[in-house]
C-alpha cells in the first residue's frame, strides 16, 4: 500500500514539474538579477514591432490598391441617413460638459466600493472606518454641487 502512494506522489510531482516546464514554461531563474535583465523583454519587442508593422502594412496596402472613386455625392457629409440642416457647430451649454464629468466621477465612485465589498471582513473596523470617510467625502462634494447649482438646467 505504501508503495503504491509513493508511486501516486512522484507521478503527481513528476507531472507538476512537466506542466511548470513544458506548459507553462516556468523555469526558476537562477538568480535574481536574471529576472531583470533587459534580454528578457526582447520577445515584447520583437512583438510590438511586428504589430505595427502589421498594422502600417494593412493601412498601405489599402489606400494603394483602395478605389479612388472620388463623386460629389460620395463626398457629401452623412449624418445616420439624415439630411443635414444648419451649422454642426453651434456653442454647446457648459452645463451639458459638467453633468457628465459627474456622472464620471460618481460614476468611477462605485469602482472604489468593489475591493470593501471583497475584503470587507478583513480591512475590519478600520475598514469601515475608511469607506465611511470616503463616503463623507463624495457626500460634501454632491452636496457643494447641488449647492452651487451645477445640476440646474435654467439659466
Amino acid at each position: 500500500m505504501t508503495r503504491m502512494c509513493n508511486l501516486t506522489i512522484e507521478k503527481a510531482k513528476f507531472t507538476d514539474e512537466m506542466i511548470q516546464t513544458f506548459i507553462l514554461q516556468a523555469v526558476p531563474p537562477a538568480s535574481v538579477s536574471d529576472v531583470n535583465n533587459s534580454i528578457n523583454y526582447f520577445p515584447i519587442g520583437i512583438q510590438l514591432i511586428f504589430a505595427i508593422g502589421f498594422v502600417a502594412l494593412m493601412m498601405g496596402v489599402t489606400h494603394w490598391l483602395g478605389p479612388k472613386r472620388g463623386t460629389a455625392e460620395k463626398l457629401e457629409n452623412f449624418e445616420s441617413g439624415i439630411e443635414i440642416s444648419g451649422n454642426a457647430r453651434q456653442p454647446m451649454a457648459v452645463k451639458y460638459f459638467l453633468v457628465a464629468i459627474l456622472f464620471v466621477l460618481f460614476d468611477v465612485e462605485v469602482i472604489f466600493f468593489y475591493p470593501y465589498a471583497v475584503n470587507f471582513r478583513a480591512l475590519g473596523w478600520n475598514g469601515f472606518i475608511a469607506v465611511l470617510m470616503f463616503v463623507g467625502f463624495f457626500l460634501a462634494g454632491f452636496y457643494y454641487i447641488i449647492k452651487k447649482g451645477a445640476l440646474n438646467w435654467e439659466d
